[in-house]
């Protein structure tokens, strides 16, 4: 794989040969069978834990490594080259702790962020219902305050890790006459007493990352679970989402990194008309859109984050931006691996037919690329009515 340089620190380079070498090592020789028989990927986590990766963006104090953004984002492209269903289910531990980190007291910062960095319990992130999935503010879920308590009702929906996870950020409604105003977040734990799950779910793709539903039937947590303010929760989770988007940006590149590597060697070995198929001119041209368009991804997700690094203050439109255009890109960079790969593609034998299937995911979670579309056109609207 030929990349361009670009000029990492040594650090950083430890962090993309790391992870590299666990997506070689651990992910590839058993990612085929994970997606067969859908099974949660506990011996790669405990590598994972081991290798100090999940405490990246952590910051030191609390048991991390006290990077940011980039450094995230390198290890998520270079795991996704092995599956992006271990990556997820890595990466939805960091969407659970990325709130505690941006908003959660010091007391709840030092009882789940080192257990968080240590991989030694998962995070997870629950937004999403059955009838509140693009359109956030339509959540159901209820969170009523009882003494010392609070109470929470109601069901989350497709949530990553959920039934593996531990330790869960749950967007409740606590005012709904405020409307999205109304919308608070909470630190929920695997055992609370009312907190249950749903069944895991049949996926098309990333089927070695779990997704359940969360029910909640009178669960109840006590007052200091609260993350942040009261009113804070739609805040708190689109803060989460436009630090988090990069990083799906990053899966993306990776993906689409190892769909382009396949179908590269695949058209150096396979020979038509007396050739190598590398050699005809259709083959080269679609080889050559499908490496400048992970090129163009990567340099797009570096950016992102590396700005976001420097300045997160409005970051919105450019993390909506890298997780658009790198997931589409990997969208179509594996469709036409498997056209490269011609009848050989579609079968479960090669690795790109499950990298066709695991693509689709990312142009739906953490935000449709319907929706981000939506928040890069309002915030150029927002822009040039300035000018």
């Amino acid at each position: 794989m030929a990349q361009v340089n670009y000029f990492l620190t040594e650090e950083q380079q430890m962090i993309v040969e790391l992870a590299r070498k666990i997506a070689i090592e651990k992910i590839l020789p058993i990612r085929a069978r994970l997606d067969e028989t859908e099974e949660f990927p506990w011996e790669i986590m405990k590598d994972l834990a081991q290798s100090d990766l999940f405490g990246i963006y952590i910051p030191e104090e609390y048991g991390g490594i006290g990077k940011g953004c980039f450094e995230t984002c390198l290890a998520l492209e270079q795991l996704s080259y092995g599956c992006i269903a271990v990556t997820t289910t890595f990466a939805a531990s960091a969407l659970g702790g990325y709130p505690i980190v941006m908003f959660g007291s010091d007391e709840q910062k030092k009882r789940y962020l080192p257990d968080i960095a240590s991989g030694s319990r998962l995070g997870a992130f629950a937004l999403t219902e059955a009838n509140a999935g693009s359109d956030a503010a339509g959540i159901q879920t209820s969170a009523v305050e009882d003494g010392d308590y609070w109470v929470l009702n109601g069901t989350k929906q497709w949530i990553t890790s959920a039934g593996d996870a531990e330790i869960y950020t749950v967007i409740a409604m606590t005012d709904r006459h405020k409307g999205p105003r109304g919308a608070t977040a909470f630190l929920v734990e695997k055992g609370d007493p009312g907190f249950s799950f749903g069944k895991k779910e049949k996926k098309m793709g990333l089927r070695a990352s779990s997704t359940r539903e969360m029910v909640f039937t009178d669960c109840r947590i006590p007052k200091d679970r609260i993350l942040g303010k009261r009113g804070q929760g739609f805040i708190i989770a689109l803060k989460t989402l436009d630090f988090a988007r990069p990083g799906i940006g990053a899966i993306g590149v990776g993906l689409s990194q190892a769909a382009l590597d396949e179908a590269v060697s695949y058209a150096k070995q396979r020979m038509q008309f007396g050739q190598y198929i590398i050699s005809f001119q259709a083959i080269q041209h679609m080889l050559a859109d499908m490496a400048t368009h992970t090129e163009a991804a990567r340099s797009l997700v570096y950016a992102v984050a590396r700005t976001i690094d420097a300045d997160s203050r409005d970051i919105a439109k450019i993390s909506a931006m890298a997780k658009l255009f790198a997931t589409d890109v990997a969208m179509r960079v594996t469709t036409d691996a498997v056209q490269v790969l011609g009848g050989y593609g579609y079968m479960k034998d090669y690795p790109v037919e499950k990298m066709m299937r695991d693509a689709k995911v990312l142009q739906i979670y953490e935000g449709t690329n319907q929706i981000q579309r939506n928040v890069i056109g309002q915030a150029l609207n927002k822009e040039y009515s300035k000018v």
